[in-house]
């Protein structure tokens, strides 16, 4: 009766907003279908070709692109494409051969002839769609927005996580609890947690759960990484107000199955498998993947964080292996439907399942070792994804996403003792072991069940009025219904289960247009948050010898608005500004509200929303080619003024029995610094990458609002690293074993400055200078289908600490191989 009721009253309180959001899209869909009442369609044009190689020969499988359209040459070298009258730049891509680039100009139901002839190309110049990739790259970043895109085509083949390669980027750094399967928080130039939203092909990872995350995803299953920071675009309908990470995915539509597998240090193992197939006359495509990881993580740690307690008190400072941090993730993915039909460009309903197994070393810091205390993980994820240009009328894309997610997670954490750092349990003066104070390694013992069930429906338009003006519109709603039950209460306590439900809507719109021959490009946007939380937890009360139950309810209800402008203007087409501004806001988000008893947080109810102004201010110039010379470059500001930032609350006390600590507002903060980066080619053999950030994020709030000082104002804000050096050195020697082939030889550098883990400025709260040096070695057979690859990291075995002093694996070295497969 009382979830009959609950359900009610909730579906009740989210119909008024949903009604307001229908009526926008019906008065856009209107809006819409005026247009194409009084306006005319010009019909497409056909350009039709042959694409050859060097010796004439036809070449089949080249994928042909331009105006959102793609089509592929046939075994005969042929090919056609419709497009819509005018100018267009039509792109020839094939594995193993340099793209080419053809501008063509269509009439109004014309048709027009473009022949294309390829040049051999080998490995070590980037093989494959590196043009059509790199317009693609170009296009994002000169719209104005900072962002960087990352290409993952060299890593694939690599011993690389995709966190690693998030890491070597500008401005940008991994926070990690661990190695491999630890918890992971992301900065973007000073601001960090949950203000950066990671998103998978613009659905935000949240919603397929804990055993699914950036880490699970292999490079080669992956097309391109967009890191955007402190502005986000309006596509991107979310609260991101530090920063996104969009991870877009691989959707080539050529038949092809691609395997890897490698092993290394810690008994690291990792597999990944992603296979497509398309029946080009129907349509219908088949798109499936799957992956396996699992370490031991027992690398060694040593220093001033890892000390075991004596019976005496002191402190006995050791070098160990950790022993209670094992990790193991599977999962897999299924796609089927259509694509390229008439009324789809793609439709896919599709399915993806994880699972995952995570042991806990220690709480928010290393000082004290657990041993019993793990979790487990599990998601099924149902989803459905369509896309069509040219929806309805000419020029409008319209894209939908809807998925649902059934998470499940436990907690596990009963043993009792106390131990050091060598797994052993601790003993007291008397000689006995010590038990934990309450019970377990964090507190109670506990066997906490969490369940979610998880929603998020994204659908958006796009609307090109002519070549040089866009109107998009999105909306993205997220819901979660989450409730827990901990088995190791007692069986009354068992039998009413609270409930913790969080629901979203977030609608953006923004006007893209560009002037000028394109030289000018703007984007002006708006975005309107809502959103609900209702936490109800049963109380238990007895009076006169009767049991009653009684509801503890805590409800909110909040909306904000924000808007932004971003723009960039090429003086030259090898000089460019870029300035994108932005009012952003960032709701909490369900662990920060509810807490995670996996991560070691608990829950704050009355957390407020974080607002920031946020200012980029840059330039890229390049790349400037002096004969076998490439050179490139770009510099920019930024500042984050914000307020009521979200952060993890700093304890100081590193040996509390109990390390859990909720999120909560710092009232003011700012964040003033810039990042620049070069890279310089020699002849397509030689790259060299050097990039660096610094900035001063400081807690600038005197008073709070009962007007006692603060005893922090105007100090660095702890646990933040603020300044990151990274360099890569890459060489590629061309046919020097066998013919057609190419090895590659890689060197890494990264660099962190010391920074405080606490608000106390005490030289036992600081991590030391970081100076990491990784060697890589990669080797592509003749047959273009076989690479195998070689990785020594932390090569001189340099303590490397991230977030809260926790320390990362030291020297270790992987052997991978990867086996490609295209046109089967």
């Amino acid at each position: 009766m009382y979830a009959t009721t609950y359900f009610k009253n909730r579906v009740g309180r989210n119909l008024g907003y949903s009604r307001r959001i229908l009526q926008v899209w019906s008065i856009f869909l209107l809006l819409c279908f005026t247009c194409a009442a009084y306006s005319q369609s010009a019909p497409d044009g056909i350009v039709s070709g042959i694409v050859r190689d060097e010796q004439g020969n036809p070449v089949p499988k080249a994928t042909l692109q331009a105006a959102n359209k793609i089509a592929l040459s046939n075994d005969d070298g042929s090919y056609q494409v419709k497009l819509p009258a005018g100018s267009h730049r039509l792109v020839c891509t094939v594995t193993g051969y340099e793209a080419v680039v053809s501008q063509v100009r269509i009439k109004p139901g014309g048709q027009l002839t473009a022949n294309f002839s390829l040049k051999n190309k080998a490995y070590g110049e980037m093989e494959e769609v590196v043009v059509s990739k790199l317009s693609e790259k170009k296009n994002l970043e000169t719209q104005g927005f900072a962002v960087n895109v990352i290409e993952t085509k060299e890593a694939a083949v690599r011993n690389f996580q995709t966190n690693e390669l998030l890491d070597r980027t500008v401005g940008v750094r991994v926070r990690q609890n661990g190695g491999l399967g630890s918890a992971v928080t992301y900065n973007l130039n000073g601001m960090s947690g949950n203000s950066v939203r990671i998103f998978i092909d613009g659905i935000p990872i949240s919603t397929y759960g804990a055993s699914f995350s950036l880490n699970s995803i292999p490079p080669a299953l992956i097309e391109r990484i967009e890191v955007y920071k402190g502005v986000i675009p309006a596509h991107l309908a979310d609260d991101a107000l530090g920063g996104a990470i969009n991870v877009v995915l691989k959707k080539g539509m050529r038949k092809n199955l691609t395997a890897s597998v490698s092993y290394g240090s810690f008994n690291t193992f990792q597999a990944s498998a992603t296979s497509m197939f398309r029946n080009s006359k129907s349509g219908f495509t088949v798109k499936a993947s799957g992956f396996y990881n699992s370490s031991d993580n027992d690398y060694e740690v040593w220093g001033k964080f890892v000390r075991n307690i004596l019976p005496n008190g002191r402190y006995d400072y050791v070098r160990a292996r950790r022993f209670n941090d094992a990790y193991r993730s599977v999962g897999g993915q299924v796609e089927l439907g259509f694509t390229d039909v008439k009324w789809a460009d793609q439709f896919f309903i599709g399915y993806n399942g994880s699972d995952d197994h995570n042991d806990i070393q220690h709480g928010t810091y290393m000082s004290i070792p657990y041993k019993g205390r793990f979790t487990e993980s599990q998601a099924h994820v149902f989803s459905l994804n369509y896309r069509k240009y040219d929806f309805i009328i000419r020029n409008l894309e319209f894209t939908l996403n809807g998925m649902y997610s059934d998470r499940s997670q436990v907690v596990v954490d009963t043993v009792r003792w106390n131990y050091n750092w060598f797994g052993e349990k601790s003993v007291g003066l008397s000689g006995d072991p010590i038990l934990r104070p309450s019970g377990a390694q964090q507190g109670a013992p506990t066997i906490n069940h969490i369940n979610r069930n998880v929603g998020t429906f994204r659908a958006g338009f796009n609307y090109d009025i002519g070549e040089n003006h866009r109107i998009v519109l999105n909306h993205i709603f997220y819901t979660i219904d989450r409730n827990q039950q901990d088995l190791m209460k007692s069986e009354i306590e068992r039998s009413f289960i609270g409930t913790r439900d969080l629901s979203k809507n977030i609608t953006s719109l923004a006007y893209e247009m560009k002037a000028f021959d394109s030289k000018l490009r703007t984007n002006l946007f708006g975005k309107y948050y809502q959103q609900k939380i209702d936490r109800m937890d049963p109380v238990l009360k007895v009076e006169n010898g009767q049991t009653t139950r009684e509801e503890d309810r805590v409800n909110s209800n909040k909306t904000t608005a924000g808007y932004g402008l971003a723009f960039s203007y090429a003086v030259t087409p090898s000089f460019m500004l870029l300035t994108s501004a932005e009012k952003a806001v960032r709701m909490p988000s369900e662990g920060e509200v509810f807490g995670s008893p996996g991560e070691n947080i608990v829950e704050n109810i009355s957390i407020r929303p974080e607002i920031s102004n946020n200012l980029n201010v840059g330039v890229r110039v390049g790349p400037y080619i002096i004969d076998k010379h490439k050179l490139s470059f770009s510099v920019s500001g930024f500042i984050r003024d914000t307020r009521d930032k979200i952060v993890q609350r700093i304890n100081p006390r590193l040996n509390d029995a109990v390390q859990t600590d909720p999120f909560e507002n710092l009232g003011k903060t700012k964040s003033i610094g810039f990042e620049a980066e070069a890279y310089y080619t020699f002849h397509e053999n030689l790259s060299v990458l050097l990039n660096m950030s610094k900035f001063n994020s400081v807690f600038n709030m005197r008073f709070d609002p009962n007007g006692l000082q603060y005893e922090y104002y105007n100090k660095q804000l702890p646990n933040e690293p603020y300044f990151t050096i990274n360099s890569r050195v890459q060489y590629v020697f061309k046919e020097l074993i066998q013919k057609k082939s190419a090895l590659n030889i890689y060197y890494n550098f990264g660099f962190v400055e010391r920074f405080y883990t606490t608000w106390l400025d005490i030289e036992d709260f600081r991590t030391p200078r970081q100076f990491i040096q990784d060697l890589g070695v990669s080797y592509l057979f003749p047959n273009k289908k076989f690479v195998v690859s070689a990785d020594a990291k932390n090569i001189f075995d340099k303590q490397a600490y991230d977030n809260f002093a926790v320390q990362k694996p030291g020297r270790a070295f992987y052997l991978k191989l990867n086996y490609t497969i295209n046109n089967f």
